[in-house]
């Protein structure tokens, strides 16, 4: 071979050799953006997930929650996520996942039935839920007291009693009047959440609907107090789960809804804050 032909060889192989190099370094380039291609992908730190709580709560307590979320999470970075339905979904959710940090829900009732299957502690109480009985706007059907939900051509709307502490509130009031099998008959639909409840008194689908003091909405229905003699008034209680992977910020969160502070948002909401001296009588 040619001195020549192997300087040709030996340029073509260098200018191979180049052309590989600089492809290389613009494909790092292109990947890395500024970063220089001498650090290796592997010092990449992945950012940590930020820390959440998960919160079961009754439907009705929605807007007040939703706040003290807000508030929690702006002074303590802590994220929450809430999980709003019934009671006796959520307990049942508790059952099967064992997953969670916090229950709060319309009543006591609801709670104990949470601890004797051992997926809560102990509880603190918030605040009250009142129950009065809805109306459309104007009363048309002359609606007084909780008995006259057992008179004839009436149609009621009420909260399931398997699933609601609103739903267990009325059965109580309708036992001791023993008007049951009346009511019962009355009754167009059973709400497995109160938000339904108000959403069917909304649009007119009932007369009458039993809801607490905290959900009327003034515009389109009014409230019949019921007398304290009468009345199942029910005590909001918070407490942590017994399977919360982060005891010590779910019990953080606990404590803040409990507080003054938290008091304060449900009051804002038209929640009586607990205690109360009118709900004196009234035991968790």
């Amino acid at each position: 071979m040619s001195v020549m032909k192997k300087i040709q060889q030996t340029f073509m192989v260098t200018l191979l050799i180049v052309c590989t190099l600089v492809a290389a370094g613009c494909t790092s380039s292109a990947t890395t953006g500024t970063q220089s291609s001498s650090i290796p992908s592997t010092t990449i730190i992945p950012a940590t997930p930020q820390e959440s709580l998960i919160v079961y709560s009754g439907a009705g307590l929605k807007a007040p929650m939703q706040e003290i979320g807000q508030v929690f999470t702006k002074e303590t970075g802590i994220e929450v996520q809430y999980n709003f339905a019934g009671s006796g979904t959520h307990i049942s959710q508790m059952n099967l996942t064992k997953k969670g940090d916090i229950f709060i829900t319309g009543s006591t009732v609801e709670f104990k039935k949470a601890q004797n299957q051992g997926l809560v502690g102990d509880y603190q109480l918030v605040g009250y839920h009142v129950p009065v009985i809805a109306v459309q706007k104007g009363n048309p059907k002359n609606i007084t007291t909780i008995q006259n939900f057992a008179q004839p051509d009436l149609k009621i709307a009420l909260g399931d009693v398997s699933a609601t502490a609103i739903g267990k509130a009325g059965q109580k009031m309708f036992e001791k009047y023993h008007i049951t099998d009346a009511v019962e008959q009355n009754v167009v639909t059973r709400a497995p959440t109160i938000n339904e409840l108000v959403i069917i008194m909304n649009t007119g689908q009932a007369d009458a609907a039993l809801l607490t003091l905290d959900q009327i909405n003034e515009e389109t229905m009014d409230a019949i107090s019921i007398p304290t003699s009468d009345n199942v008034v029910l005590i909001i209680p918070v407490g942590v789960t017994t399977f919360t992977k982060d005891p010590e910020s779910a019990q953080k969160f606990a404590d803040f809804v409990a507080s003054d502070e938290g008091k304060a948002i449900f009051v804002n909401h038209g929640f009586p804050r607990y205690p109360d001296p009118a709900y004196a009588d009234v035991k968790p």
